[in-house]
């Protein structure tokens, strides 16, 4: 039996429990629906399959959702479970799991000083420190974001940011590679 079977054969079952926890007649159903009451039977006992057009007036008679006569399967599990990747020393953790548009990641570059390398790629990225100092070189502009502060900027502009040499730095970076824009803005400060 497949998956798709399984969810029909359990639908009868619902069907008559909603029915009956509500005092509905099949009669009374069937002048609701326009269902005739010996397809509302036969659908309660199995012995007709179940269709869209069946059940979606049974749902709207009932008032309950169509996923509550179906016993729809229930939704995943909505946390990322992020696996870590390691790359010249920054740890990086995808917060996002479908391939394309907007990425986003959770970065931790640890203490130490290095020269800059600024680099150019399509795309837009916003950054945001959750803790410690990050280094941003962009273009003409040298800046130090700490906790709190966030960064937007067009990715073909050259760029580098990595630790100020303090200490270690946390910060979360959207990333995307068609130029999507986020709409929070920071100034250049005083670094």
């Amino acid at each position: 039996m497949s998956d798709t079977d399984d969810v029909l054969a359990g639908v009868g079952s619902r069907l008559r429990r909603i029915r009956k926890e509500r005092e509905v007649t099949l009669a009374a159903l069937s002048e609701v629906t326009g269902i005739s009451v010996s397809t509302l039977s036969r659908l309660e006992s199995g012995l007709r399959r179940p269709s869209l057009e069946l059940l979606l007036p049974i749902a709207q008679a009932h008032q309950v959702p169509l996923d509550e006569l179906v016993g729809a399967p229930p939704v995943g599990d909505p946390r990322v479970r992020a696996k870590p990747v390691v790359r010249h020393g920054r740890t990086y953790l995808p917060l996002t799991r479908q391939p394309g548009g907007l990425q986003a990641f959770k970065i931790l570059i640890p203490r130490g000083r290095s020269e800059p390398e600024p680099r150019t790629h399509e795309g837009y990225e916003w950054i945001y420190v959750l803790a410690g100092r990050l280094r941003l070189v962009l273009g003409e502009h040298d800046v130090v974001l700490t906790a709190g502060e966030a960064a937007e900027f067009d990715t073909r502009v050259p760029h580098w940011f990595g630790s100020t040499g303090e200490g270690p730095v946390e910060f979360l970076s959207l990333f995307g590679p068609q130029g999507e824009r986020m709409h929070v803005r920071a100034r250049p400060g005083k670094g």
